[in-house]
């Protein structure tokens, strides 16, 4: 009986099981980490042999999380290590180029198989009328391999973190192209640089040049790291426990689950709150990510610099998920010309999204608009050539912001809200070289163009849109007054903050799209997400009863204060943060342990019932 327990134990120790992942969050995870730095701890002055045992548990991890789907992570770690050794043999050439297309049309394959094939056949089936159904080659060879049907050809499962691992190996095949880095020589080691398991599943996305140097680094963790470390993994496990999981669980998730259900005002601050959930979710996880990593003396990149800070939606994108956005900088807006000249890619881009959206919207009005806008620009690029790199500039930043609300997910929401980004950006560039003049004009123009929707053609969207028009309206001409009586700079500290605050409800609005498109099955993503960001908005901008404002208040006061407390924590200055972080990692150490075990058991109080997976494992 003893040895059947102990077999039945390792059997749920190494078996995999969906509905129990290692998340930071459980036990499991810490008890797994505890082993492995145990042994870590063993074997760090030996390079070759910590980078393999680092590189299996790894893979372990992998496969606790996501179970067989750790054979495509092998596969693109054996595939782009030997094409990125092909590629550095080679001379320059043809041969070369060749090389590297197939690396980068292997890793897109697989990623778009997996990731995009229902949002693909829907589309197809919209165009051309047909009744495609996806079908899992995958799982039919498993099948034929075992001779039993044990797996599904009539779904595809989205492989946990696929997007980040995939960006990952197509930095290094890309930089070994460009002869950034060395080629790794050993299996092993470039194993270890793509699975490394604290951002394995959900980033952030690791650059070859910034961390295959440190495989060949002698391990080093000094006091005050160490002390950096622990208050990252506490840190991060507060903005998630406490702050994400719970607002979501008690509010946010019952209102998108059934906006109809709700007023108005609780859809408004199920939405502001879910920008706070989804920060603190994501950068919980990186921060967890970050300090387990410099425990074993690695260093990932920061991922995130106090996002809502952010003035404008360009300087936004520099703070949220930085090593996303310097990814698509570098490996995709750059090669399709950046700020200098247009290529092939820009039109290509720019051209089938078009024609895409016009045939599924199916509106001459829509083809209309979007023949106007490309005929305009060309006449602009045409007889004002030093507008011209501004336009091309513009292009290839908004077809950046497009296919990176695509990587985020496959439905048109997440298209819609990387679209809305860009036109954010895009706009802030053309409002900052308008005069004053200029810019009340046009605010003047657009209050008075939504007034009339709101009167000949009343909708709920018109009526959102307006009032927040309006408010940006009375900020505007309270400046420009001031601007006219020769003023200068005492309102430029209210400027920034009122610029923050613009920025933050931008962000918040589209995020509407974001987690409207989240959380679903693939199959039915399109559909539904469209339905609750039309019910949100439909909620939002309708009338609202106002006597019942207190009562929600009242009623979902703990949310609501968290949510006010998680603002103000993002919003205290750097240096403040940076000092009481310091303070904490330079504690003596049982006052450390104390503080350690005051804060765990905080935290703690706050878990759900349910564990709530990071929300970026969807991606």
């Amino acid at each position: 009986m003893e040895l059947s327990s102990i077999l039945t134990f390792l059997k749920d120790v190494f078996a995999f099981n969906e509905n129990s992942p290692l998340l930071f969050t459980q036990f499991y995870f810490w008890a797994f980490f505890a082993l492995v730095f145990a042994v870590f701890s063993l074997v760090h002055s030996r390079r070759l042999l910590r980078n393999a045992f680092l590189c299996f548990v790894s893979l372990f991890f992998y496969y606790k999380t996501s179970g067989l789907f750790v054979l495509i992570l092998m596969f693109v770690t054996c595939s782009d290590f030997l094409i990125a050794r092909r590629i550095h043999a080679c001379p320059d050439g043809l041969k070369r180029k060749a090389w590297l297309i197939t690396g980068i049309t292997i890793d897109l394959f697989l990623l778009c198989y997996f990731k995009y094939a229902y949002f693909l056949t829907n589309m197809v089936n919209d165009i051309f009328g047909c009744q495609l159904q996806v079908f899992d080659a995958f799982a039919w060879i498993g099948n034929t391999l075992t001779g039993t049907s044990q797996f599904r050809v009539d779904q595809i499962v989205l492989p946990v973190g696929i997007s980040f691992f995939t960006f990952q190996v197509i930095s290094y095949t890309v930089d070994v192209y460009q002869r950034k880095v060395e080629p790794v020589k050993n299996l092993l080691d470039f194993g270890f640089y793509v699975s490394f398991f604290p951002q394995l599943v959900a980033g952030p996305i690791v650059r070859a040049s910034q961390f295959i140097p440190q495989l060949y680094k002698p391990y080093f963790l000094a006091r005050r790291q160490f002390g950096i470390a622990v208050f990252w993994i506490l840190n991060g496990l507060a903005k998630k426990i406490i702050l994400s999981d719970y607002i979501a669980v008690n509010f946010i998730d019952r209102v998108f689950d059934n906006p109809l259900l709700f007023s108005g005002f609780e859809n408004l601050m199920a939405l502001f709150g879910y920008s706070l959930q989804v920060y603190a979710d994501f950068s919980g996880y990186t921060d967890i990510a970050i300090g387990v990593a410099m425990l074993m003396g690695f260093y990932l990149p920061k991922n995130f610099n106090s996002p809502y800070k952010a003035p404008n939606a360009g300087n936004f994108w520099k703070r949220w998920h930085i090593s996303l956005s310097q990814w698509l900088q570098t490996y995709l807006y750059i090669p399709l010309g950046g700020n200098r000249n247009s290529t092939f890619g820009t039109y290509f881009w720019i051209i089938l999204i078009s024609l895409i959206a016009l045939i599924l919207s199916g509106s001459i009005w829509a083809a209309l608009f979007v023949i106007g806008l490309a005929f305009t620009l060309g006449l602009v690029a045409r007889y004002r050539p030093e507008k011209r790199l501004k336009i091309i500039a513009n292009i290839n930043s908004y077809i950046t912001m497009l296919l990176g609300g695509l990587w985020h997910g496959a439905s048109w929401n997440f298209m819609i809200w990387g679209g809305l980004n860009g036109i954010g950006m895009i706009i802030f560039k053309f409002w900052r070289d308008f005069g004053w003049h200029t810019r009340m004009i046009w605010l003047t123009a657009t209050l008075a163009l939504l007034g009339a929707l709101c009167v000949f053609n009343p909708q709920p969207v018109w009526n959102m849109f307006f009032v927040w028009v309006l408010v940006i309206y009375g900020g505007s001409l309270v400046r420009y007054i001031y601007h006219l009586a020769g003023g200068r700079s005492a309102f430029s500290r209210t400027a920034y903050v009122w610029a923050v605050f613009q920025t933050f409800v931008f962000i918040t609005f589209t995020r509407l799209f974001f987690r409207s498109g989240s959380n679903l099955d693939p199959a039915t993503a399109n559909e539904h997400a469209w339905n609750t960001a039309k019910n949100m908005v439909q909620q939002i901008g309708s009338a609202w009863k106002l006597d019942i404002i207190p009562n929600v208040v009242w009623e979902y006061r703990a949310v609501f204060l968290l949510i006010l407390i998680g603002m103000i924590i993002h919003w205290l200055p750097a240096n403040f943060k940076r000092r009481y972080r310091l303070s904490f990692a330079l504690m003596p150490m049982p006052a450390m342990v104390a503080v350690i075990v005051a804060a765990v058991f905080v935290i703690y109080q706050f878990i759900t019932a349910d564990l709530q997976a990071f929300i970026y494992f969807q991606f």
